[in-house]
């Protein structure tokens, strides 16, 4: 009988610690509030304090970059859009998001407003899956891919996913 209690506390002591929390989804909430800022800013600094330098960034799709070549593409389109007068607002909502205190999968729908509330908005839309890992107590993206899916992902799509601050749905009781 004391084996099987050793073992029971074993078993639920290693499911609790693996387990999400809402307090990680909190912290990795922080990451993305700096990943918002970083766009309605445009300061590709916040871009590169939330995105480790082992970057793995497959764009659209189509190609894979690393994090320097990365960094260096919004320096330049900031700059541009800083200097044309161009706003962004970006907001993600989610369908899925796993993490186990130091790793964490995010995957979701992300909507780019260009120009927001002028006669020049316009929306875009993708389909994103982040990695993040914790590292010195901050959740750093390790990998980031997104894909417009053809062009077949919309309002509805967007719609439909969860809320950043809808922790209920993805908490692991």
């Amino acid at each position: 009988m004391k084996r099987f209690v050793q073992l029971l506390f074993i078993i639920i002591f290693a499911f609790s610690v693996n387990a999400q929390s809402k307090e990680n989804l909190m912290e990795i909430n922080q990451t993305w509030e700096k990943f918002y800022k970083a766009f309605e800013t445009l300061d590709y600094n916040l871009m590169a304090e939330i995105h480790s330098e082992d970057l793995v960034r497959v764009s659209g799709g189509r190609r894979i970059i690393d994090y320097n070549t990365y960094i260096s593409n919004y320096k330049v389109s900031y700059k541009r859009d800083k200097d044309a007068g161009q706003t962004n607002h970006i907001s993600l909502r989610f369908f899925e998001r796993i993490n186990n205190g130091s790793n964490a999968s995010e995957r979701g729908i992300y909507k780019l407003v260009r120009n927001k509330g002028t006669t020049k908005e316009q929306a875009y839309y993708g389909q994103f899956h982040v990695l993040l890992k914790k590292k010195d107590g901050k959740w750093m993206i390790t990998m980031d891919y997104d894909s417009s899916e053809g062009g077949t992902v919309g309002e509805d799509q967007y719609q439909n996913a969860s809320a950043i601050d809808d922790f209920d749905k993805f908490i692991q009781q």
